[in-house]
C-alpha cells in the first residue's frame, strides 16, 4: 500500500492552538465552569503549553447572556479575559443565524425578578422535602436529631 496517504482526521478533532488560530476574530459562545454564558469576539490568547494546556482568551465586545424560563438578557461586559482552565465549551456563533433566538429578550431587572421568584420557590419546595424527610426519620446534612 506505499503511494496511498494515511487518513485525515478533521479540525475539530483537535483543540490545539491551531483551532484558536482559525478562531481568531470570530464571535464566540463560551460557557464557563461556573455556570455563565459569554458572547464575545475572540481577539487574542496565549500559548498552549504542557504546563498549562488549557489556554487563556481575551474576548472583545463581550456581553454575559442570563437565561430564564422563555426569556434572555445581555449584560455588557466590554472587554473580557477568560482563564483557560474555566473554559466548559466554546464554538463559534453562525453569524447569518445569529438573530433566530427562540426565547424572548427581557430586561436585566425583569431576568433578575424571575429567577429571584424561582429561587424563591425552589427554597419553598426544599423546606417542604426536608420536613417530610424529617417526619420519617431522616436528618439533613450535619444537623443530628435529638
Amino acid at each position: 500500500m506505499e503511494g496511498t496517504d494515511p487518513p485525515t482526521l478533521p479540525p475539530q478533532m483537535f483543540t490545539t492552538s491551531t483551532q484558536l488560530l482559525d478562531l481568531t476574530d470570530k464571535k464566540l459562545l463560551i460557557a464557563l465552569r461556573d455556570g455563565r454564558k459569554l458572547i464575545g469576539v475572540l481577539r487574542a490568547w496565549d500559548q498552549l503549553t504542557l504546563i498549562s494546556p488549557k489556554a487563556n482568551l481575551v474576548l472583545q465586545s463581550t456581553v454575559e447572556r442570563l437565561y430564564c424560563n422563555d426569556m434572555y438578557c445581555d449584560i455588557p461586559r466590554g472587554v473580557f479575559i477568560v482563564r483557560g482552565e474555566n473554559v466548559l465549551l466554546l464554538g463559534e456563533i453562525d453569524l447569518d443565524r445569529e438573530d433566530e433566538v427562540l426565547l424572548r429578550q427581557a430586561s436585566v431587572e425583569d431576568v433578575f425578578a424571575e429567577q429571584r421568584r424561582e429561587q424563591a420557590e425552589m427554597k419553598h419546595r426544599d423546606r417542604v422535602h426536608k420536613k417530610k424527610l424529617r417526619a420519617l426519620g431522616f436528618e439533613d446534612e450535619g444537623e443530628v436529631l435529638h
